[in-house]
C-alpha cells in the first residue's frame, strides 16, 4: 500500500469523541454524535481521536465502527487520528485497512496500543501495522486498558526505531516522567491523557498538548493555551477550577459513565447509556455529579463576566 503523508501530529488539545447510544438496544446515536463532533470543532481543537477506548470502540461491531467514521467525516473538516483495539498485529492491520477505506486522507494517523514488554516484538508490530497500511503511528501506552505493561526503557528503545511514528500517547502513571524521557529522545510530539488529570505537569515536562475525554474540553484548551501564553502560573490558574470534576470523571469502572452523563447534562448528546462490560453511573452519584457542574459553571461565568469587565475599561 502507498503510504500516506507521514508528518508529525499538530500539537494542541485533540479531543477523544464519545460513542454515543440510544435507546434499550443501545444503537448508535450518529444524530448526538455529529452534533458532539461540531461543538469539538467550534471550540478550536486540534483534530480529533475516534474509536478510541472512550469511544467504546471495543463494543461496536466492524459496520458500525465504519459507520461512526462516516458520520464523523461528513461532521467535521477535522484532522483525524483513529483508533485501533487489536493488540495483535493482523487484527490492527485490518482495523486501519476497514479505517482507511472509510476515511482515506482524512485520517492522519492510526492510535495502536503497546502490546509486548519486549521492545522488539513492539518495534515489530508497529512497524508492521505502519508498513502494511501506510498509516503514520499513534503509540499509546495505556495499561489500564491494554494490560500490558511497558517499562520506560523498553518503550524508548521501540519506539526510536519506528521512523513511521507520528506521535505517542503516554498514558502510564506517573505519566510526567514518561513524557519528559520521551520528548528527550523523540522527534515526535507526546501528548497526555487519563482525563487530564496529569496535564499541568506533562505541560512542565515537554507535553505538546492533551489527547483525552474529559467532559470539558474547554478546561484542556484553556490550561494549553495559559502554558504557552504564561508558563505553569498562567496554566495553574487556568486548570485549577477544573480539577475536582477531572478526578470525579476517573473513578475506575465508571469513567464512561460519569463522562456521558456530564455531557448529557451540557446538552452535547442525548443519552448516556454505556454497553457492557463498562458499568452504568450509580445514581447515588448523580447529585455529587450536578455539584462539580454547577461548579465547574460558576467558574465560567464569573471569568466571563471579569473578561468583559475588563474589555469595556
Amino acid at each position: 500500500m502507498t503510504a500516506m503523508a507521514r508528518e508529525p501530529l499538530q500539537p494542541g488539545v485533540w479531543g477523544i469523541v464519545a460513542t454515543p447510544f440510544a435507546g434499550p438496544a443501545l444503537d448508535v446515536d450518529h444524530e448526538s454524535l455529529a452534533h458532539l463532533v461540531k461543538t469539538y470543532e467550534q471550540l478550536g481543537v486540534t483534530g480529533l481521536t475516534v474509536l478510541g477506548v472512550f469511544g467504546e470502540a471495543a463494543a461496536l461491531d466492524p459496520g458500525e465502527r465504519r459507520a461512526v467514521l462516516a458520520t464523523v467525516a461528513t461532521a467535521t473538516s477535522l484532522p483525524l487520528v483513529v483508533g485501533v483495539t487489536s493488540l495483535a498485529t493482523r487484527p490492527a492491520i485490518a482495523e486501519v485497512a476497514d479505517a482507511t477505506q472509510v476515511l482515506g486522507e482524512r485520517m492522519v494517523a492510526a492510535m495502536v496500543q503497546l502490546n509486548s514488554p519486549d521492545p522488539e516484538v513492539l518495534r515489530q508490530h508497529l512497524r508492521a501495522v505502519a508498513q502494511a497500511t501506510g498509516a503514520g503511528i499513534v503509540a499509546q501506552n495505556y495499561p489500564v486498558s491494554s494490560g500490558v505493561s511497558v517499562d520506560l526503557d523498553a518503550e524508548l528503545a521501540a519506539l526510536t526505531e519506528v521512523p513511521e511514528l507520528v506521535a505517542v500517547k503516554a498514558e502510564a502513571a506517573p505519566t510526567a516522567r514518561r513524557i519528559g524521557a520521551l520528548v528527550e529522545r523523540l522527534d515526535v510530539p507526546v501528548f497526555g491523557g487519563l482525563g487530564g488529570i496529569a496535564l499541568l505537569d506533562e505541560l512542565g515536562l515537554g507535553a505538546a498538548g492533551a489527547m483525552t475525554g474529559f467532559s470539558y474540553p474547554e478546561g484542556l484548551l484553556e490550561t494549553v493555551h495559559a502554558f504557552r501564553a504564561g508558563g505553569f502560573e498562567a496554566a495553574r490558574d487556568a486548570i485549577t477550577p477544573y480539577l475536582p470534576l477531572i478526578n470525579f470523571e476517573q473513578q475506575p469502572g465508571i469513567a464512561l459513565a460519569i463522562r456521558k452523563t456530564c455531557l448529557v447534562e451540557r446538552g452535547l448528546i442525548a443519552q448516556s447509556g454505556v454497553r457492557a462490560p463498562a458499568r452504568a453511573l450509580p445514581p447515588v452519584l448523580l447529585d455529587q455529579l450536578h455539584h462539580h457542574l454547577r461548579a465547574v459553571e460558576a467558574t465560567r461565568a464569573d471569568r466571563a463576566r471579569r473578561a468583559r469587565d475588563a474589555g469595556s475599561r
